[in-house]
């Protein structure tokens, strides 16, 4: 995948949705001494990339229509400090409203997608991306669509391509090789 480097430049925010993206749509379902259990499979090789985005100016925002303590869970490990468990289909306006709090214009937003309750944050996001599983409308929608499916290293790829186009992966291939960039 290849981005614009002056829109790449532009981005605060990385938005990403959360089942279907972060993880591979499924969900394993069942009760353990009488509690409720809910699995979710997540991959490292994105987590890798999330924790990257630290060293940089962009903000990762996590936004799922559906609630799970599972997402908690893994936004904790991470650090990801924005996740917004939504109900309904209204991710553009909670989307906007985080913008607009932070004083940020939608060309601020990359955002990552793969399903109909993504659209609308789609169709106004700076950078919009479909993961290579996403439902047709929103790869039709999306500027770009990653080579990986969602929960597969899809939202590595996007966050590689975004330093890369940003001219900052060499620094940050840098410190994983114990080289200093002085």
């Amino acid at each position: 995948m290849h981005i614009d480097p002056h829109a790449a430049r532009q981005i605060a925010v990385l938005g990403l949705d959360v089942d279907g993206v972060l993880t591979d749509n499924g969900l394993w379902i069942g009760e353990s001494a009488g509690h409720h259990v809910e699995l979710k499979r997540f991959d490292i090789q994105d987590g890798l990339g999330l924790v990257l985005l630290r060293s940089t100016s962009i903000d990762v925002v996590w936004m799922s229509a559906r609630s799970s303590r599972a997402t908690e869970l893994r936004a904790k490990e991470l650090g990801i400090l924005e996740v917004h468990q939504l109900r309904g289909q209204h991710k553009h306006e909670a989307m906007g409203d985080l913008l607009a709090s932070r004083h940020l214009d939608w060309s601020q937003l990359a955002f990552v997608g793969d399903d109909l309750a993504d659209l609308g944050v789609l169709r106004l996001a700076g950078v919009s991306i479909a993961v290579q599983n996403a439902v047709d409308a929103v790869r039709a929608e999306a500027d770009h669509v990653t080579e990986a499916p969602g929960g597969s290293g899809a939202v590595r790829e996007v966050i590689d391509a975004l330093l890369v186009a940003r001219g900052e992966w060499d620094t940050i291939l840098a410190t994983y090789r114990g080289v200093d960039e002085a």
